[in-house]
């Protein structure tokens, strides 16, 4: 599993504020890739991309509160 970390600086967050923060990379070659985005303020976006095609994205304002979890294809995390 090949796997990335870098920062990213004023990109809009969950939230609406433009912070900067860290992204978190990793794919396996064979289709799974997950992507996971933390913002300075404590918000988060993760996105999961499974072998079958189907995919996960969760988004999290700093406060916990959950914005979306959306599901594609058939596979349910």
């Amino acid at each position: 599993m090949i796997s990335t970390s870098s920062p990213f600086t004023a990109e809009p967050a969950p939230c609406g504020h433009a912070v900067d923060g860290r992204r978190h990379q990793e794919n396996d070659d064979a289709g799974l890739l997950i992507d996971d985005r933390v913002y300075a303020c404590g918000c988060r976006v993760i996105r999961h991309e499974y072998h079958d095609g189907s995919v996960r994205i969760k988004t999290i304002r700093h406060d916990g509160k959950v914005l979306a979890d959306e599901h594609s294809g058939n596979h349910e995390a």
